[in-house]
Formats: C-alpha cells, structure tokens, sequence
C-alpha cells in the first residue's frame, strides 16, 4: 500500500522570522512561510508542485521515508493523490500509456490527459485505469495531529 504523505523538515529562518521547509525525499521541493499555518499551506503547494513536476517530466517518483523525529507528514492533496496513484501503477506495470489506452477503449491522448496534474479528470476515469492496471484507490481518513 502506498500512503501519499511525505516527511517534511519545519527548520526556523536564520533570522529568525519564519520557517522554511524541506523535504528529504524530494530534494527539489523546498519552500518556506512566515509562521506555522502559512508554512503548512506552502509546503503542501510546494509538493504538489514536485510530484507533478516530476509526472509531467516522466520521472521516478520516490516512496515517502519514514518520518523522523522532528519532521511532519505532508499529504499530496487529494485532487492529485488520484494522478499519482495512476502514474506509479503505469511505471510499476512497465505498460506504455497507448496499452492502458487501448485497455480502456479510449485514444491515448485520454491517458495523457489523465495523467496532466493541470487537467482536471473525473474520478471514476481514473478509478477505471487503475482497475485496468490491477489495481484501486482506497480512502481513508483519521484524526488530525
């Protein structure tokens, strides 16, 4: 099972005002904010925008560490948890998207635009090829920290 939460390092400006942010897995995701909340909101932007980079351009996406003492989990947000999943499931099988394509009956352009972050695709399409690749999206939610 894989849990769309990476661990984040919260370290305090040298001077002092605000925090900045980086994630262990991701070195490419780094961001800051001026206090706590605005830092949450920045650092779960700033994965967002390191794991679609990193669909967009075709690259490995690393499983999320273990968090270590001191760090935060950082979940990818839910209108692009459903991208990745589709996204590792492809790399995972080995299948080209035009294969997945033609398992669903559909051009490959809509494989494409399933997998685009910036494209905004129902649910049950993705529900659709996930399933055509073996696999399914489970949610579940738990009490915030």
């Amino acid at each position: 099972m894989f849990t769309a939460s990476y661990p984040a390092s919260f370290l305090p400006e040298a001077n002092g005002k605000g925090l900045h942010v980086r994630f262990p897995d991701l070195p490419e995701a780094l961001t800051g904010g001026d206090d706590l909340a605005d830092t949450l909101l920045e650092a779960t932007d700033c994965l967002a925008e390191a794991i679609a980079g990193r669909i967009a351009r075709g690259d490995r996406i690393p499983p999320p560490s273990k968090a270590k003492r001191g760090q935060r989990l950082i979940s990818v947000p839910l209108y692009l948890a459903p991208k990745l999943a589709l996204y590792l499931a492809i790399r995972e099988r080995g299948i080209p998207n035009t294969e997945l394509a033609r398992r669903l009956g559909v051009s490959e352009t809509v494989v494409r635009r399933m997998l685009n972050p910036k494209h905004d695709t129902r649910p049950e399409k993705i529900q659709a090829a996930l399933a055509a690749l073996g696999k399914r999206i489970v949610v579940t939610f738990e009490d915030a920290a």
